[in-house]
């Protein structure tokens, strides 16, 4: 049903009803938490169509083979590490893969026996659960504001604020060609067109767009995607341009994290760490070690 109709359809059903109790109904529209669930899964309920999508049209590690950087940073790691995408997979769908024998938590120490340890999963994506945390819980209200997602990727921290905010621009940033078209079909195909920009472009030479921008979210955007020396230039650009005073900047994982891998220092009255109350329940798929990565600060 399209909007006009559901428009009908509810002028419809109020043409119906007694007089004397339409101030109840709107009451009722006004306050009740029933009304608030419904909203809430059916949000949720677009986001899993789009993840659906998505994992059909990409490989299982949902990389791409011009990714070749991160491939090697994930070989260098201590431990073995394998990418499962946090909005393609939630624990359920992992598990169901893992009993297929399609993937697996754990790897062998010495080859042909039981000794084994578990493998470490990364994602470069928020799932559904934190998308919701993070525009509910973390974030003010973001009517008419604008948001800039860094290395916006398979675009779910876009489509996320689409439902779960009422941010009045939201704006990708994706060096990938063919991430960006793959953004594109999504936004085009479920009409987030009204809100929803992705740009193929380096970050820094956004200067503009982060001047303007009033939230910035960057989700492990260049541990795994550029070598040290690029990381300290992309860095910096985003310090001496992201400077609009009260703007947000949300991070994973904390900027002394990212920061301290590379030796490069945190520039002094640029932001502060705001307080995030971890202690909330979303539903039975939230990691709350996952949202204990997410950190907030504020431009001072």
């Amino acid at each position: 049903m399209n909007l006009c109709d559901a428009q009908s359809e509810v002028k419809l059903l109020l043409s119906k009803v007694k007089p004397s109790e339409l101030h109840k109904l709107f009451n009722w529209i006004r306050t009740s938490d029933e009304l608030d669930e419904l909203l809430s899964d059916n949000r949720k309920v677009i986001l899993r169509h789009i993840s659906a999508e998505l994992r059909a049209a990409l490989p299982l590690d949902a990389m791409l083979p011009s990714e070749s950087t991160a491939y090697c940073k994930m070989q260098q790691r201590s431990r073995p590490t394998v990418h499962v995408d946090s909005f393609l997979y939630d624990e359920d769908q992992v598990d169901s893969l893992c009993e297929e024998g399609i993937f697996s938590r754990s790897y062998c120490l010495t080859c042909g026996s039981y000794k084994t340890a578990p493998l470490d999963f990364i994602s470069h994506s928020f799932s559904i659960s934190e998308l919701q945390f993070l525009f509910e819980n973390v974030l003010p209200d973001l009517s008419g504001r604008l948001l800039v997602d860094v290395g916006s990727r398979l675009g779910a921290v876009l489509y996320g604020a689409h439902v779960f905010s009422s941010a009045s621009q939201l704006v990708g940033v994706e060096l990938s060609e063919e991430f960006v078209k793959l953004q594109n079909d999504i936004i085009r195909k479920y009409q987030l067109t009204d809100r929803i920009q992705v740009l193929h472009s380096d970050v820094c030479l956004q200067d503009t767009l982060l001047q303007n921008a009033d939230v910035l979210i960057m989700n492990n955007v260049f541990e795994f995607f550029m070598e040290p020396r690029e990381q300290v230039r992309a860095w910096r650009f985003i310090m001496e341009n992201f400077r609009k005073k009260g703007s947000l900047l949300v991070t994973i994982p904390s900027l002394q994290e990212s920061l301290s891998t590379i030796q490069e220092v945190l520039q002094p009255s640029w932001v502060e760490e705001l307080p995030v109350d971890y202690d909330v329940y979303l539903d039975r798929d939230t990691d709350p070690d996952a949202l204990r990565q997410i950190h907030l600060y504020r431009v001072i």
